[in-house]
């Protein structure tokens, strides 16, 4: 499920200052990366049997490269998933969300957005 009107889409940040922001409100990069995209993730555990939720913040890279760490990353809408074990995530439109996890996620996606107007390019 796309999270639309965040306030992320569109913008545009340098890479450190984007992976610390994400950091600190538990978006994690890991090795979700390649030269040219990031992918931050946000895990958020569930009552469902072997399903696990997860909002996605990804970006590519405008300017620079992410494995020299110089990238200047343009964020795309975020994502709200539906991890199913051993199966994957699924993104689409056709998979329910409770009201309250949609909220919760709009929320997060918020707060990273509105810190990373300090950075923006």
């Amino acid at each position: 499920m796309r999270l639309e009107n965040t306030g992320i889409e569109d913008s545009i940040v340098d890479l450190r200052p984007l992976d610390h922001l994400t950091g600190k409100h538990a978006f994690i990069r890991a090795g979700q990366w390649d030269y040219e995209r990031v992918t931050y993730d946000y895990k958020i555990g569930s009552q469902e049997k072997n399903v696990t939720y997860y909002i996605r913040i990804q970006g590519h890279a405008i300017e620079g490269d992410v494995d020299r760490g110089d990238a200047v990353i343009k964020l795309l809408t975020p994502l709200l998933g539906k991890h199913y074990y051993p199966h994957g995530v699924e993104y689409g439109e056709a998979e329910n969300f409770p009201e309250s996890l949609v909220e919760r996620a709009h929320t997060l996606v918020s707060k990273v957005a509105d810190e990373i107007q300090h950075y923006k390019k």
